[in-house]
């Protein structure tokens, strides 16, 4: 498909209203080639008509009521017929208003018969009205089948006049005779049997071809030779079909078809339904489009004052008034060219060993490129299906996963307040439920429930009336360091938990789970036995321990000391750094011990000579001697002949026990 140029270059300009625009309509005048672009509005209701060959406004005028649609009944502004939401119709001629007429019923569209000089309104009753301008009066009116009427239009070619209802009906009206020629349910067709008619439109070539839009916001292309749509095309919008024009131009063979609902432009294929681009205005609901015949510029009518032009090179030249155009697209074009390897995939040769692809090497379906292979993308898709059959699966659960961490993370949290009473039983309470409730979303719905019995305490209690004095009176408290606790609960943590969340951070799955990726991708393939162990892995994960990393070696040595930093961390950043620095400037002992990084000590001592040591020492067996208590504070008696003792060294009298100098056992006296 041809590269698609929007320009937005006109209507920043050239085109502006005070006043929301309603549609509009071009008018030429030949042989000079002059063309007029009628811009209709609401609040107030007015009408702005521009001389384009001159890029300037001719004449503006107001009117009373809003307009609902008009029609140009010449090739210049001469002649105008303004339909009215007060059920009026006004003709005006160039010098103004000429006359005005009310029909029975609100009008809501318009058209002009130029064989026989008819205005044929479509109101909301079964009759479409005709006025024919020759005579000056109103004819017999043609009675459809259908409730209402919502939209009316006319063959340029064989003159037949069609008619939409709002029962989803298409009646088709032959002016020669003034009656019915056919009537179909179109909008039936496409499912919807309880839409409406809000579009029709015949080609301009051969004229067998008729458009109908529903309000459902589809598109039925009909043969009149038959009864069953040729092509439906949907807008995925849901709004209204407001406008089709058959848009024929020498840039291609066939006519594009130009749908416009209140949200989107599209041009698409009638033979296949191919789309070739789509307009979505970003300034306010669309109201009505006009295209320049035989040319790629467009006009939309949006719920603003400016009125968007664009230009597609693609689907037509620029209009004789606007040449310039065409120079201003070429320099604004961006030309992608495409590449021969957009659809391939490069591809080393590890990968090829991988995808057991290595037996194309010197193939056509392999191109070397540097240090690898291009490879056609859909024989890629293919190999990496053979090769890993389980990839699809392991897909499905990652995004189950994410899906999972995404709703996790949209939960509404309740902050729940404390009682002043047994404050630590609650929140192990609660972190017992959260942790309860993380558990079951791992698991999924598959796991049977936990009877009441096996439940133990749980956060109900917290509601519960019947314990409410367990948390309000204090002398329910528990004592956690009574002897009765510690009997009932010898094993009860000597750390805070709070401690440990504030200093250690859990191990995530992340590293284990891109190791497994990475092995799985270097594996050739994978097994069945395999891959009922890793199923078999997945549903034993929530058994498995919670696994901790400290933080940084500051949060180890406050963990080991049963400190926490939060006070410390809450401070202001001067603060820290004045206490950091008191603490650096603090008088130290020689024999005191510095704390280092990471638990290490440190210890600062003076070294002495080996002489002051033996004196020190010396010093030291004096005063444990003087310190040496006596026999005499005993309190014995003074007995000297019947007392023996014990002791090394010689007697006076011989080698025995009780001498002070004796080396061997004996007996002697004092």
């Amino acid at each position: 498909m041809e590269s698609i140029l929007l320009s937005q270059v006109l209507s920043n300009y050239i085109f502006t209203l005070s006043i929301i625009l309603r549609c509009f309509h071009m008018s030429y005048l030949n042989p000079v080639m002059l063309s007029y672009s009628w811009f209709l509005g609401i609040y107030p209701p007015q009408v702005k008509v521009y001389e384009l060959r001159e890029l300037s406004l001719k004449f503006e005028r107001h009117l009373i009521s809003e307009i609902i649609n008009f029609q140009v009944l010449a090739d210049d502004y001469s002649k105008i017929a303004f339909l009215c939401a007060d059920r009026s119709i006004c003709l005006h001629a160039k010098y103004g208003s000429h006359y005005s007429l009310r029909i029975p019923r609100m009008g809501r569209d318009i058209a002009y018969d130029c064989w026989s000089c008819d205005l044929i309104c479509a109101a909301s009753s079964p009759d479409l009205y005709r006025i024919n301008l020759e005579q000056g009066r109103f004819l017999t009116s043609l009675n459809t089948q259908s409730p209402a009427l919502n939209v009316v239009t006319r063959s340029k070619l064989h003159g037949l006049v069609a008619c939409g209802g709002d029962d989803g009906a298409v009646e088709c009206f032959d002016m020669r005779v003034r009656s019915s020629v056919g009537r179909i349910n179109a909008v039936a067709s496409a499912g919807d049997f309880d839409q409406e008619v809000t579009a029709v439109e015949f080609d301009g070539e051969g004229g067998y071809l008729m458009a109908v839009g529903s309000s459902g916001g589809k598109v039925l292309i009909y043969d009149l030779r038959s009864s069953l749509p040729m092509r439906v095309k949907d807008h995925m919008y849901g709004s209204p079909i407001l406008n089709i024009k058959w848009h024929r131009t020498l840039n291609s063979e066939q006519a594009k078809l130009i749908t416009t609902d209140n949200h989107i432009v599209r041009i698409w294929d009638p033979d296949t339904g191919e789309g070739m681009t789509s307009i979505e205005p970003t300034a306010g609901m669309i109201n009505d489009i006009c295209v320049f015949d035989g040319s790629g510029l467009m006009m939309l009518a949006l719920d603003c004052s400016q009125i968007p032009s664009y230009f597609i090179p693609a689907l037509g030249t620029a209009p004789k008034w606007c040449s310039y155009l065409e120079n201003l697209t070429e320099e604004m074009e961006e030309g992608a060219q495409t590449t021969i390897y957009d659809d391939f995939k490069f591809l080393t040769k590890e990968d090829l060993e991988r995808l057991n692809l290595t037996n194309l090497i010197g193939t056509n379906l392999l191109r070397a490129y540097m240090h690898g292979f291009f490879v056609d993308y859909r024989l890629y898709k293919k190999a990496q299906a053979l090769a890993d059959p389980f990839a699809y699966n392991a897909y499905i659960e990652r995004r189950k996963q994410e899906k999972l961490e995404a709703e996790r993370a949209s939960r509404i949290t309740i902050k729940r307040k404390l009682p002043k009473v047994n404050r630590v039983l609650a929140a192990r309470l609660l972190e017992n439920e959260e942790a309860e409730n993380e558990r079951k979303d791992e698991i999924g719905a598959d796991t049977k429930k936990t009877s009441k019995k096996k439940k133990g305490l749980s956060i109900d209690i917290l509601k519960d009336e019947r314990f409410a004095a367990m948390f309000e009176n204090k002398d329910f408290e528990v004592d956690e360091n009574s002897a009765e606790y510690l009997a009932l609960h010898p094993m009860a943590p000597m750390k805070q938990p709070s401690l440990v969340e504030e200093h250690f951070e859990p191990i995530t799955e992340d590293d284990d789970q891109s190791s497994s990726d990475s092995d799985a991708s270097a594996a050739p393939q994978s097994s069945e036995v395999d891959h009922t162990d890793g199923k078999r892995k997945s549903k034993n994960k929530s058994r498995l321990p919670r696994l901790y990393e400290v933080k940084d070696e500051r949060h180890a040595e406050a963990f080991w000391n049963s400190a926490s930093l939060a006070k410390e961390d809450s401070l202001p950043l001067g603060e820290r750094v004045a206490a950091l620095t008191n603490q650096q400037g603090a008088p130290r002992n020689t024999n005191d011990v510095k704390l280092g990084p990471g638990g290490s000590r440190e210890i600062s001592f003076i070294s002495r000579n080996k002489a002051k040591y033996k004196e020190d020492e010396d010093d030291k067996k004096e005063d444990r001697h003087e310190k040496r208590r006596g026999v005499q504070s005993l309190g014995l008696k003074p007995d000297r002949s019947g007392f023996r003792g014990r002791g090394r060294g010689r007697g006076r009298e011989g080698r025995g026990r009780g001498g002070n100098r004796g080396r061997s056992r004996g007996r002697g006296r004092w």
